[in-house]
């Protein structure tokens, strides 16, 4: 049984991985197709159509099945594995899962109102949601390697830094974006 475990938990990191993957592009995405709405004929028609089509093709090949695979085989081991629901860590992993769900939930409502081309977000505001799944995954990876609620405090102090340095290298970007619209 402890062979089948590995394998599955290697699938389900494997898939994590590539979700991740599809949840850190597409909001760049979105910020590109924010942006070339604003631009003039023909270009915004232009950029607009691949855009579209590159976050559609990001969103239903790669990240959905990578979600629903992770979902399957994070389950699968706690089928075979069932004690660790009970770990004070994991409960708390879980609920960052959940925040993960919600997270891969409305950037489907903006993927969704996107490829209609309704744009109701600005591409700052889609460059400050392209850090919430960074967070997320900060929290997990301390979780599931720290396990501990001690050094798990470290780690929760380390997300909020993390956090303040995110946001401060926004404020950077933001300031040397408006000197060089170009960057």
């Amino acid at each position: 049984m402890e062979d089948y475990y590995n394998y599955i938990k290697a699938l389900h990191l494997i898939f994590i991985i590539t979700w991740f993957a599809g949840l850190f592009y597409i909001p760049r995405l979105f910020v590109y197709q924010i942006e070339a709405s604003h631009k003039p004929s023909p270009e915004k028609e232009i950029l607009g159509k691949q855009l579209a089509l590159m976050a559609k093709r990001l969103w239903t090949i790669i990240t959905w099945p990578s979600a629903i695979l992770a979902f399957c085989f994070g389950l699968t081991l706690f089928y075979l594995n069932p004690y660790l629901i009970y770990q004070d860590w994991m409960q708390v992993k879980l609920g960052f899962v959940v925040l993960l769900i919600i997270y891969h939930l409305q950037t489907h409502v903006f993927f969704k109102q996107l490829q209609k081309g309704i744009v109701k977000k600005t591409s700052n505001f889609m460059r400050l949601w392209n850090e919430g799944a960074t967070f997320i995954l900060f929290a997990v990876i301390f979780l599931v390697l720290l396990k501990s609620a001690f050094n798990w405090i470290f780690g929760v102090i380390g997300i909020f830094i993390l956090g303040i340095l995110l946001m401060l290298g926004f404020k950077l970007y933001k300031s040397i974006r408006k000197k060089n619209p170009e960057a």
